[in-house]
């Protein structure tokens, strides 16, 4: 497994073709995936380990992608440290007792993983077996501010108002949330590498509505602090962000292996600005997979361009699969990948 495309190009390691895989890859562009949730909300199906081995898998069923990432969600660790999370149809997560105060900051436990979410590390144990040495099964968690985000705003946010009040008016308040959230989720990415996790992604969906400045300041010493844990665990780990291609080398500065960069920068200028000791991931427009056949293709042979063979490119997209984006694209997609940066001499492995 250690031979795997994937976790060769996470080490920068030459490779037959570049790896792929899609962030939301199972999910709700699958009719099978949507026929579940018809049956069964989104927290029971996560909370049921089962029903997350059989979601992660099937894409893998439909795709010759190179990585599974456990079908999970960020929010459930937050109920773990004493937030009552609900997934409202047609408004998304709500928490209902959102963390306004410094004394909501003290209520807040800092759990252990194998007993807040038990049923996401059982669910690793039973995917690894399914795949037995196909692919390589990856891990992730939220990143310490998008996690405050939500348990500040009590769902998600436009303007993250409250979020910014609380760092800016309330700095001791702010600074223990983020030692708890910390220390929660290095916990839970190093309980799902014992777990059987080959890989980790750290995601800061949100940390675009920072400036650089406040990235810096309120934001990176704690993302640091779980980059170095999870990559104690010796499993490569993935720093993935949003919005932040103005803010590149703070995000480097954070750390992580790989670098997730979305589709707001091109994939070469991202990569000279993190440094070519780091790999990266990326960054086709999720969007683009809602056009013909041969616009995708155009702009995903400009991302293969703009990676220019160099060894440490992860394909991927710049953010989640869209619920829209036809299936057959996702599949010539893959397809296309492969076929277009085969190389000579290497030995194919999956």
């Amino acid at each position: 497994m250690s031979e795997s495309r994937f976790l060769r190009a996470c080490r920068r390691q030459p490779v037959d073709r570049t790896p792929v895989w899609f962030m939301r890859q199972a999910g709700r562009f699958l009719p099978e995936y949507r026929a579940l949730r018809e049956r069964y909300s989104i927290l029971e199906m996560i909370r049921t380990p089962e029903l997350a081995v059989e979601v992660t898998l099937q894409p893998l069923r439909r795709f010759q992608v190179d990585a599974a990432i456990i079908f999970a969600d960020i929010l459930p660790v937050l109920a773990g440290m004493g937030l009552e999370l609900e997934f409202v149809r047609g408004e998304g997560p709500v928490i209902h007792n959102p963390v306004r105060r410094e004394a909501d900051v003290e209520a807040l436990r800092v759990p252990d993983p194998r007993e807040s979410v038990p049923f996401t590390l059982e669910a690793i144990r039973l995917v690894r077996r399914e795949l037995d040495g196909r692919v390589p099964l990856i891990g992730f968690s939220g990143a310490p501010f998008t996690l405050a985000s939500y348990a500040v705003e009590g769902g998600a946010s436009r303007h993250y108002r409250l979020t910014k009040a609380m760092m800016y008016r309330a700095p001791r308040a702010w600074r223990a949330l983020m030692e708890k959230l910390s220390a929660t989720v290095a916990a839970y990415l190093q309980a799902q590498v014992e777990a059987g996790a080959q890989a980790l992604q750290l995601f800061d969906s949100w940390a675009g509505a920072l400036s650089p400045g406040d990235y810096a300041r309120y934001v990176l010493p704690y993302t640091r602090r779980v980059l170095a844990a999870a990559r104690a665990t010796g499993v490569p780990v993935i720093h993935f962000s949003t919005g932040t291609a103005g803010m590149l080398e703070h995000v480097r500065e954070a750390g992580g292996d790989v670098i997730g960069v979305d589709w707001r920068v091109h994939l070469d200028d991202a990569w000279r600005r993190v440094g070519y000791d780091r790999a990266i991931q990326g960054n086709l427009d999720p969007a683009v997979l809602l056009a013909p056949w041969p616009e995708v293709k155009r702009q995903a042979a400009d991302v293969l361009r703009r990676a220019g063979g160099r060894p440490g490119h992860i394909f991927n997209l710049g953010h989640g699969v869209l619920p829209q984006t036809p299936v057959e694209n996702v599949q010539r997609l893959v397809e296309f990948v492969h076929e277009n940066t085969l190389t000579e001499g290497q030995n194919p492995s999956g």
